[in-house]
């Protein structure tokens, strides 16, 4: 005798396990996502630290600032003579958000230069993940 019967979730049971996924989803998920957000904020105070460290070993050793962050990577022809890098092991690192760090040479800022990234949103200006981060003009 065969026993035709076959076993499996009824669709009210496969609905309710639906239904307790999204709640879970939806309370832990904004949790989450905020984590992933200042995680990224401190990646990027973190890479810009780095770059300061790199920007001040060139000058040491050339005099000045680069007048751009790609001169970390291969010396600029006027500076063949005092440079001792590459001052970066790998090319220069995007902000967290794939977007490049801001920079500018300016005597007028504390460090000689201005390097910040533009945070989340990609536009000066801004709180919380939107703002700038790093050493940036204020107005």
């Amino acid at each position: 005798m065969k026993n035709n019967k076959q076993r499996g979730f009824t669709m009210i049971e496969l609905l309710v396990v639906l239904v307790i996924l999204g709640l879970l989803a939806g309370l832990v998920g904004p949790q989450f996502f905020g984590k992933v957000d200042s995680s990224k904020v401190r990646t990027a105070e973190t890479q810009v630290k780095m770059l300061k460290m790199a920007l001040q070993t060139y000058r040491l050793d050339v005099g000045r600032y680069p007048a751009k962050l790609d001169d970390l990577r291969s010396a600029p022809g006027d500076a063949q003579n005092y440079w001792a890098g590459p001052y970066l092991d790998e090319a220069v690192p995007l902000d967290p958000w794939d977007k490049p760090y801001q920079y500018r040479l300016d005597s007028g800022a504390e460090q000689g230069y201005y390097l910040y990234s533009l945070g989340a949103d990609g536009v000066e200006g801004g709180d919380g993940i939107n703002a700038e981060i790093g050493y940036f003009p204020v107005n």
